[in-house]
């Protein structure tokens, strides 16, 4: 037997849960799952199999249900136990509570009332997923879950393209190959990792571009949790916006912007040729606002641009990634 019985002062705690392995709990979330005066669970039957896989006894203790499609009258329910001075703890059914999971609510309406919230912490998938994918560390952004919706998605991938750290998402095994391609399509072709089933017995992580994962994976679908990487943009150089970035990759992947679109001009005597951009060379983009931007090659052979609007600089700079 692991665990040992507290005295818990009255308050919430969020408890985190194994994502695989079930020997992964710590001996903290065990001491106050055998502690807590109420236990409510995003799905009670996964509870009590971890209770009974660590020998923590549930006695005559409620096991409530607490998850997306919950009412307000669960959540009136644990409110009024907290009310009545009692400590109850929750827990998803992996992994971090409120990652991707439900408890938001529960959360700030207890913090609102005055009741003490903690965490017991522990398993992540994202943060597991960060350790074993070969991206930066240094900078990231959860994005969880993307719409089912292509439209939707993409929509989704544009208003994060421009974060400065390596992107994290969560995905199902049915959309994974649709989600590679309308990133590879959105981001650009980045460098990524798919992260599959982490601490479980066919752990999986492939590092590969976005564009051959989403082949890879339409090929040969596979199952289970997954948890998509994606190299951040570049670190800062300068900034325009994403419009024009798009039409800047256009330029160079097409050799010309397409009709009706912003058109590339020499500039300071810079040409393409091929679609590339000659070393040494510059091309200028403008559109209707009058806003331009130049491209060319820095040193180590990346891409940089730079952006003015009505001559003056742009502020937050960021680089444009590589194409070819």
């Amino acid at each position: 037997m692991n665990h040992k019985l507290l005295s818990l002062t009255p308050g919430l705690y969020f408890v985190a849960t194994p994502i695989g392995t079930a020997r992964d709990i710590t001996l903290r979330a065990l001491d106050v799952l055998a502690s807590a005066d109420v236990l409510a669970a995003e799905d009670t039957r996964s509870m009590r199999k971890l209770l009974e896989i660590h020998g923590v006894p549930l006695g005559d203790r409620p096991v409530i249900a607490y998850h997306d499609h919950s009412g307000e009258g669960t959540q009136g329910r644990l409110l009024q136990a907290l009310a009545d001075g009692k400590s109850v703890a929750y827990a998803s059914e992996a992994g971090m509570p409120l990652i991707a999971d439900p408890g938001y609510e529960l959360s700030r309406a207890a913090a609102e009332a005055g009741f003490q919230v903690t965490c017991a912490p522990g398993p992540s998938a994202a943060l597991t997923a960060l350790t074993l994918g070969g991206l930066a560390t240094d900078a990231f952004f959860f994005a969880g879950f993307l719409p089912n919706a292509s439209g939707a998605r993409r929509k989704r991938l544009e208003d994060l393209a421009a974060v400065p750290g390596t992107l994290i998402f969560y995905e199902s095994p049915k959309r994974i190959a649709a989600s590679l391609a309308d990133m590879a399509a959105v981001l650009g072709d980045r460098p990524a990792a798919m992260c599959r089933e982490l601490t479980k017995k066919f752990e999986e992580v492939r590092r590969a571009s976005l564009s051959e994962l989403a082949t890879q994976l339409e090929e040969a679908g596979v199952k289970g949790e997954i948890v998509v990487l994606v190299r951040r943009l570049g670190r800062a150089f300068c900034k325009c916006d994403l419009v024009q970035l798009f039409w800047i990759r256009c330029c160079l992947e097409r050799g010309k912007g397409p009709a009706k679109k912003p058109a590339v001009k020499g500039f300071g005597g810079g040409h393409i040729k091929g679609g590339q951009v000659a070393p040494g060379k510059r091309i200028c983009l403008g559109h209707r606002e009058h806003v331009g931007s130049t491209l060319w090659w820095g040193k180590g052979g990346r891409r940089r641009c730079q952006g003015h609007a009505d001559g003056k600089p742009l502020a937050n700079f960021f680089a444009m990634p590589r194409v070819d």
